[in-house]
């Protein structure tokens, strides 16, 4: 089962719509109300990226490899689904998701380093910290995901598709780069790790700069909300064009294969009227990528509306990046933890 998303725990459990995230979420405030007026919180995506930023600070010193860092990161998703945040030491859970999650993918650490570490990395509010308290969070963590701890990442699927759609290493890389961002959103409860792999693909491909050589150039290109709707337009053209042809293969007569998947990233184009023929005025490698990469999709049974969602919740996360102050994120939970005493 551990092998089989589809007989997961995490698509049965840990799979979930929009409503009942934020359901769920409210639920968990409303049951102390002024504990949640006395301390003040960022916006939940501020607070994603905050915690993505100290568990791969965590993971540096501990020389962890991404994947562990990811199970870490999908661990307090799911605790925090469970309990308020305001009622622990995220430092505390923070080091406990890391410490479990080498457990579970092969590479584990002493927990007296990991405890350490923290210490190190937290001096303020850690100090209190010792492997027991780890320890018990450890059973704490374990109990409320019921001992659900098997996590599906995307990566296999970029590790798989990758020489399908002849992706060169800048690609993978920019690919690498979305699937990690996309920890610091809601995705990985919302959707399935391909569905997000196949979007952080098709990302890869539109936002490679068009003279980036299959062998430099391209592999430190920076993802922001500006590009990624950019490189949609992109893709929503070559989506068009192929529909266009299959449209007209059929009219002719001639057997092109199933017909193109419901729905379209022309709505996510700034300009979205263009007709796609003459974007190939341009020879654009990424348009043909695109095209390729259209033709496999109408080929199979991916979902293409989830697609489109991934791709405009990754557009939200980058706008709301840029007004992200890590400082305010720090020292607002610097408070409830110091006022209630959850440093000791």
């Amino acid at each position: 089962m551990a092998s089989n998303y589809w007989e997961s725990t995490q698509r049965q459990y840990w799979q979930f719509t929009k409503n009942e995230l934020a359901n769920i979420r409210q639920a968990l405030e409303d049951a102390d109300p002024t504990l949640v007026q006395s301390f003040p919180l960022p916006q939940q995506r501020h607070l994603n990226i905050y915690f993505n930023q100290q568990v791969n600070r965590l993971g540096k010193r501990l020389a962890i490899r991404q994947q562990p860092l990811a199970t870490a990161q999908m661990y307090l998703k799911r605790f925090y689904l469970r309990v308020e945040i305001r009622r622990t030491n995220p430092y505390l859970f923070i080091a406990t998701a890391v410490y479990l999650a080498c457990k579970m993918e092969e590479c584990p650490q002493h927990i007296r380093v990991v405890v350490q570490e923290a210490r190190s990395l937290w001096p303020t509010d850690f100090h209190g910290q010792d492997t027991s308290k780890l320890g018990e969070c450890e059973f704490f963590l374990i109990s409320e995901m019921n001992s659900q701890l098997i996590i599906h990442q995307p990566y296999r699927t970029l590790t798989n598709l990758q020489t399908e759609f002849e992706l060169t290493q800048e690609e993978i890389m920019l690919a690498w780069t979305v699937i990690n961002d996309h920890y610091m959103t809601d995705l990985p409860l919302l959707y399935p790790p391909h569905t997000v792999a196949l979007t952080a693909m098709l990302l890869a491909i539109v936002l490679r700069p068009p003279n980036a050589g299959n062998g430099g150039g391209g592999g430190n290109t920076p993802v922001t909300a500006a590009g990624v709707t950019g490189g949609l337009a992109l893709a929503a053209s070559a989506f068009q064009t192929q529909a266009q042809a299959r449209a007209m293969a059929a009219a002719s007569g001639i057997n092109s294969g199933p017909p193109t998947p419901q729905g379209s990233f022309s709505g996510l184009s700034p300009t979205p009227e263009s007709p796609g023929p003459e974007i190939k005025k341009v020879p654009d490698a990424r348009y043909v990528k695109a095209q390729k990469f259209a033709g496999w999709l109408s080929e199979s049974n991916m979902d293409i509306e989830g697609m489109i969602d991934c791709a405009q919740e990754l557009i939200a996360f980058y706008e709301c990046h840029e007004q992200y102050n890590e400082k305010l994120a720090r020292d607002q939970i610097s408070r409830f933890i110091k006022a209630r005493g959850l440093d000791k």
